[in-house]
């Protein structure tokens, strides 16, 4: 096994809106040294906003928006991290992104416990068989019963679960957290921007009591006997298999219960696994290079007005300038200055390996979903594009900027922000988005980043549907009769935009030889 390969960690971070992943994230690059003072998501005193939210929306809102990756070395590790917007407007980026980790770390808050978003990202991580460590966000305000939220964690997360520290306390009475993975004990002092010392205790001393108090002591050896007692041992193995979610207590805004999770992840977080493509098995250890692109960023640098593709390397080995097969339009492409990440800040690198996240200049060349190799001819599926439910007509607001109106709506278009149809009976553009946040955000980026103003106009639609068909003159038939709610995606495929459930299925029943996709993937 290659070194290299062996070392490499990467992750994403997902829960629900509000549960801490920023703010994890943020505390994370401080332990890895990447900064030297965190930043807060939302704060009045600390005025610098957290690395991860770079773009000028996010400081604003003190929401993530789009999926922003970050690299740091550990110890003797290379941690790549992907801090995901949690908010349900922005899933469709969330789930792409889990197709290009490794692992997981769910987020949970530890007074409302599991909400309804972690619950569709864990389904996700289901599928996949993605290892997943729970972290038990917000420890320092009042909130569950710890053995209440693990039973809360199994159910709704239909995974068995394994705490591997325990809280002391909670709220204000709240002293710190005991390492079961270690075996030691770490006191908690509040401090946002900086990290707390470790004191080692054993559980059988006197100077535990000294340390938290008699009641405190005696209740953590009563627990911890429970979890001996309940929990069977933790085993690697069953984590690996997806089957086992460890669980960390902590705070991650007073940077507490941090460093254990991050010393324990790396310890047994998987390094990359194989990759499935249509045609075959992907190895990491195969020599010959393989990647896909997974996300599409516009405008990372104001300034330059470039677009970057994210390509996610799965086998063999990267190297800048060499000769790739760009598979979907059987080009060969070089890269002169493919860059890593840090958030926004970018360094060109010379090589990666697999598990590394490569950004390449794009000039219009790439689409989610694209292969690159070193001329095999592989495709790399399982990058969904969903079929929108809120629909508006976009319409430009300034007569002088329609080239920058042009130029924004493709870039964003590009980057899987929405999706643009092209209504077939007026020629009138209308984007389609999953959820209401998206439509704000295209309007701000659109006037902050490309200088053109755009105005939207409702459109009660239902869905937008591709159709298909083996039989010619019923697809023709069904065009004519559905004239006036016909429309065209960006690759000139036909699309149905039924105005109600009721038009659909009558639709599905009348033409039985036309096939209905609800995803842009078939």
């Amino acid at each position: 096994m290659n070194p290299e390969i062996e070392r490499r960690r990467t992750f994403a971070i997902i829960s629900h809106p509000d549960a801490g992943k920023t703010t994890l994230t943020e505390k994370l690059l401080l332990f890895g040294g990447q900064i030297q003072v965190a930043g807060a998501v939302k704060s009045n005193k600390i005025k610098k906003t957290a690395t991860s939210d770079w773009m000028e929306i996010e400081k604003q809102r003190g929401i993530s928006v789009t999926t922003s990756v970050m690299e740091f070395d550990y110890n003797d590790y290379k941690v790549n991290i992907l801090d995901t917007p949690g908010h349900q407007d922005f899933a469709e980026d969330t789930f792409r992104t889990l197709t290009a980790v490794d692992s997981a770390i769910i987020v949970v808050d530890s007074a409302k416990g599991v909400e309804a978003q972690t619950r569709k990202l864990m389904t996700v991580c289901r599928m996949r068989k993605t290892p997943v460590i729970v972290f038990v966000n917000k420890m320092d305000r009042e909130g569950k019963d710890p053995f209440d939220l693990l039973d809360e964690l199994e159910e709704e997360l239909q995974i068995k679960v394994r705490p591997l520290s325990w809280p002391i306390n909670q709220g204000a009475r709240f002293k710190g957290v005991y390492n079961i993975y270690e075996q030691n004990l770490n006191l908690f002092t509040p401090d946002k921007q900086r990290v707390t010392e470790k004191v080692s205790v054993q559980l059988d001393s006197v100077e535990l009591e000294n340390r938290v108090g008699a009641d405190d002591a005696a209740k953590l050896r009563d627990d911890l006997e429970i979890i001996e007692g309940v929990y069977p041992e933790f085993d690697r193995q069953t984590y690996l298999d997806a089957e086992v979610a460890p669980v960390f207590f902590g705070s991650a805004l007073n940077n507490f219960g941090v460093k254990e999770l991050l010393d324990c992840f790396v310890e047994i977080a998987p390094s990359p696994r194989p990759t499935k493509a249509e045609e075959r098995d992907v190895q990491p250890e195969e020599p010959k290079f393989t990647g896909f692109i997974f996300k599409i960023t516009a405008n990372i640098d104001p300034n330059h007005r470039s677009c970057i593709a994210f390509c996610k390397v799965c086998s063999g080995k990267f190297i800048r300038n060499a000769p790739y097969l760009h598979v979907r339009q059987g080009k060969t492409v070089r890269f002169s200055s493919p860059t890593q990440f840090m958030a926004q800040r970018k360094s060109t690198i010379d090589e990666a390996w697999p598990g590394d996240i490569v950004g390449l200049p794009d000039n219009g060349i790439f689409k989610i979903g694209d292969t690159l190799t070193e001329g095999e001819q592989l495709h790399f599926r399982g990058l969904p594009s969903f079929s929108p439910e809120m629909f508006k007509y976009i319409e430009n607001a300034d007569p002088m900027k329609t080239k920058q109106l042009e130029k924004g709506i493709a870039q964003l278009m590009d980057e899987g922000v929405a999706q643009l149809f092209i209504n077939q009976f007026n020629n009138r553009k209308l984007i389609g988005t999953v959820g209401q946040l998206q439509f704000e955000v295209i309007q701000y980026r659109l006037e902050n980043e490309y200088g053109a103003k755009c105005r939207w106009e409702p459109a009660s639609l239902y869905k937008a549907c591709w159709i298909e068909s083996d039989d010619a003159t019923q697809l023709e038939q069904f065009k004519k009769r559905k004239y006036q709610y016909m429309a065209r995606d960006r690759e000139g495929r036909d699309v149905f935009l039924a105005d109600s459930s009721y038009v659909l299925s009558m639709a599905q029943q009348d033409f039985e030889h036309i096939r209905f996709h609800f995803t842009s993937e078939f």
